[in-house]
């Protein structure tokens, strides 16, 4: 599976879809994200985005922080399929209060950019800057995946 998500990512040609799996996971095992379709996901970041394994006490990230999220589903009948990946990144202060100062794009499995914050079809992301905005100010628009998933 990880083989057919990185081919079908790296269609988009962006250097997050290329490298994220080379980071940190963050994820121990898939686990289902309601907020992201129900699909099974896993977490990573960038070394700019170290403090996210701190989770809950992570603070705010420097600007360059950039965490991705891929992503796949099983049918009932146990096929596989890829799904979206999912990216957000930290820009810098003023870039667009709207969305915390985050950047949020997500990449099809067939390489298609579905939409960026403030570039192609940025209404698509804002749906993405709304449910991250909605947690405390100090979690810096940061959700976190379930306890039981996290890597030690």
């Amino acid at each position: 599976m990880i083989e057919e998500m990185q081919a079908a990512y790296a269609k988009s040609g962006g250097p997050v879809s290329n490298s994220y799996q080379g980071w940190t996971r963050y994820s121990k095992v898939a686990y289902v994200s309601g907020t992201h379709g129900n699909r099974l996901v896993q977490n990573y970041g960038n070394a700019k985005a170290k403090a996210y394994g701190k989770f809950e006490n992570a603070g705010r990230m420097p600007v360059g922080a950039i965490l991705a999220k891929d992503s796949f589903q099983v049918t009932g009948a146990g096929k596989v399929s890829v799904g979206p990946l999912f990216v957000m990144e930290k820009m810098s202060a003023g870039w667009n209060k709207a969305s915390d100062d985050w950047k949020y794009s997500m990449v099809l499995p067939t390489g298609a950019i579905m939409g960026v914050t403030k570039g192609t079809n940025s209404k698509a992301m804002k749906f993405c800057y709304e449910c991250h905005i909605s947690v405390a100010e100090d979690q810096d628009s940061l959700l976190f995946l379930p306890e039981e998933n996290r890597q030690n």
